[in-house]
């Protein structure tokens, strides 16, 4: 009779979508402000677009993991919905690390490795967005398969991002001749690879939730 009177479902795949949209509104804005950089006013425009995204971010996550303990019946298996809510909560807050970051260390001009960077962090988060989507439609087999060869396309842009990182490093510590400016771009390039990792982790719980759900 208990059971009875709690709610069997809570509606976690629209929040996993609302999060995912959140995460792209980030990395979008975290790009405008990449490309724009010079300009002050735009850069402090981007820098709040990217803190307002990722606090929505937060609210659904507090608002997931609070339904997890309201519902007693989920779609999937709890401990999955927590790793996936909170491993995309991750995502948001490297992206807005890295903007915080590149404002802390008074960093002045933007270098071609941070541009490719950013432009795959962007790409990933895009993908992220689609095989969040497919998510509540996985009993269907052709949407499994979609799902999991979106997750491999992360995998492949996350390696991408891991190469432009490596050529990056060895060019700073063979070019760049003030330390000062060695240990900056180094913090942002750790960060934007780390946020290409995040979405990674992201897939391969995505890929768990697939193979044990469809």
């Amino acid at each position: 009779m208990f059971g009875k009177l709690l709610p069997r479902e809570g509606n976690f795949f629209e929040m996993f979508n609302q999060h995912a949209d959140r995460i792209v509104e980030a990395a979008r804005a975290f790009e405008q402000l990449v490309t724009h950089y010079g300009d002050v006013h735009l850069r402090e425009q981007y820098n709040r677009d990217v803190d307002n995204a990722e606090r929505a971010a937060d609210r659904v996550t507090h608002d997931v993991n609070r339904l997890i303990h309201k519902t007693f019946i989920t779609p999937i298996d709890r401990e999955q919905i927590h790793k996936l809510i909170n491993t995309m909560d991750d995502v948001a807050d490297l992206i807005q690390d890295s903007a915080e970051t590149m404002a802390l260390y008074d960093v002045r001009h933007m270098t071609d490795e941070i541009v490719r960077l950013t432009a795959l962090s962007v790409k990933c988060c895009d993908r992220l967005k689609d095989a969040v989507k497919y998510l509540g439609k996985i009993a269907d087999p052709t949407v499994a398969e979609a799902t999991l060869k979106t997750c491999e396309e992360i995998d492949r842009l996350e390696s991408d991002a891991d190469r432009v990182m490596r050529s990056a490093m060895s060019k700073l510590f063979r070019e760049e001749p003030d330390v000062r400016e060695v240990i900056k771009l180094k913090a942002i390039y750790e960060l934007l690879e780390t946020i290409t990792d995040k979405c990674e982790d992201v897939a391969n719980v995505i890929e768990g939730i697939v193979l044990e759900n469809s």
